[in-house]
């Protein structure tokens, strides 16, 4: 799989993309029922994303994950275990749970995928992707994650971050805040499959 690491900043101790999502994207016009057509170039990782998340092809899961490991995690400090990022849509199964499942499996780090739990917007409240700025986000996210206490043993461990697509990074940056409350993490470090 190509990559092409891009440093993500915000407020972890540091963090990694390994491609940008989309490369090319051109209108063809709209189908037959008005809906606009596009011609769009993926990344590899972009387009195995993509497979997993929209075509249900959970064959891409493995290669992801295998990916990460390869490229992202010798950029880091030691992994204590890893944290998927809370899904933002609910599915019978999770890419982003399942990624994290097998890159703990192929690294032996425990993974903590209820360690973040995240409160339902409040009613009638807009989805994030439709809000504009960075601002109204953060506002958006504001007190909606918390901790569930659930590393049972004594120490202090670097958490990984894992997302399938970053984009403001609002959302990281509220787990990571939230993530740092919690005396048994030591440094966070995010990582995401692609950049938007």
């Amino acid at each position: 799989m190509q990559v092409q690491v891009r440093k993500l900043t915000g407020s972890w101790d540091l963090g990694y993309a390994l491609h940008k999502h989309t490369l090319s994207s051109v209108y063809l016009g709209d189908d037959e029922f008005g809906h606009p057509r596009f011609d769009t170039t993926r990344s590899e990782p972009g387009e195995a994303l993509f497979k997993l998340k929209y075509r249900n092809d959970w064959t891409q899961v493995g290669p992801l994950a295998a990916q990460v490991q390869a490229s992202l995690l010798p950029l880091f400090g030691k992994i204590g275990l890893i944290i998927p990022m809370p899904a933002s849509n609910v599915r019978p199964k999770q890419p982003v749970d399942e990624i994290a499942k097998e890159l703990g499996r192929l690294t032996n780090a425990p993974v903590f995928d209820n360690l973040i739990v995240k409160a339902p917007a409040p009613q009638g409240s807009p989805q994030l992707k439709n809000l504009n700025t960075r601002e109204e986000k953060d506002a958006a996210l504001q007190g909606r994650f918390s901790i569930n206490p659930s590393i049972t043993n004594e120490g202090c461990w670097n958490a990984l971050l894992l997302d399938d697509l970053f984009d403001t990074g609002a959302t990281m940056d509220a787990v990571c805040k939230t993530l740092r409350t919690y005396k048994k993490i030591s440094h966070v470090y995010a990582a995401s499959i692609t950049w938007k």
